[in-house]
């Protein structure tokens, strides 16, 4: 069974654009009117280790639910996550877990990890248009952690995993959903990630695309599959630095 569709065979997706963060290179940002943006190891470093406390917590619930020591409920883990999405995607389907005890679980974590990043905020509050967050963990954990940043008052909505009817990114019924229920026109539209893969099905919509790949982010409980996919064409800018990459942006 395929898990995942990143667009139909009649769609033709926009062509790749520079990488080169140049005036001329960031001129399809002056289109754009809606910034999407992913939660975890995106709005912050991955170095604060913020989503290391839920790999560790998602680890833990896997061992216990399965009777299995950490180390074998890792590995189930980490190939649930590759496969499905979301290690709990992987749970569901393959033991029926229920995803409300999972959740809480997961994200009952210590956000105090986060330092408030005022520079972020000023030039998330800059951008021309709405501005969205839409991560595969809850609203909950987003809001606390923009809360932590100090930028929640510049989103517009919060699209969690549980508006995407637990169907993660990057499916792309959940990219759909999104899109139509704030209105949102791909060719008009921006998406940053971590995560390249991601980005596939937003390329394949229209949307200009940004993977946000920070110094370390390979030290800090990072798989070497996530790293992967930055060349592929539907990656049309990579940066380190996501305020600085904002703040190009906005000179245009």
């Amino acid at each position: 069974m395929t898990e995942f569709t990143p667009s139909s065979a009649a769609e033709v997706p926009p062509p790749p654009v520079s990488r080169e963060e140049s005036p001329a290179a960031l001129a399809p940002f002056a289109h754009v009117d809606t910034w999407v943006f992913d939660l975890d190891n995106t709005l912050y470093p991955a170095h604060s280790n913020l989503f290391g406390q839920i790999d560790v917590r998602i680890r833990d619930y896997v061992a216990k639910l399965l009777s299995l020591d950490h180390d074998v409920a890792q590995t189930i883990q980490k190939d649930y996550y590759h496969r499905y999405g979301t290690s709990l995607r992987g749970l569901m389907v393959e033991h029926g877990v229920s995803p409300d005890a999972f959740l809480e679980y997961v994200h009952d974590i210590d956000h105090s990890a986060i330092d408030p990043d005022p520079a972020l905020g000023r030039a998330i509050e800059r951008l021309p248009g709405r501005k969205f967050i839409m991560t595969n963990g809850t609203r909950r954990h987003a809001e606390k952690t923009a809360e932590r940043l100090g930028i929640t008052h510049h989103f517009d909505d919060i699209f969690d995993i549980v508006a995407m009817d637990l169907l993660p990114k990057p499916h792309r019924d959940s990219y759909d959903k999104f899109l139509a229920l704030h209105a949102i026109v791909g060719g008009r539209a921006a998406m940053f990630e971590d995560l390249a893969r991601n980005l596939a099905v937003p390329h394949a919509l229209g949307m200009r695309t940004v993977l946000v790949v920070p110094q370390g982010t390979r030290e800090v409980f990072r798989d070497a599959w996530e790293l992967d996919g930055a060349s592929q064409p539907h990656v049309e800018f990579v940066t380190d630095d996501l305020t600085a990459f904002l703040d190009r942006i906005e000179t245009l």
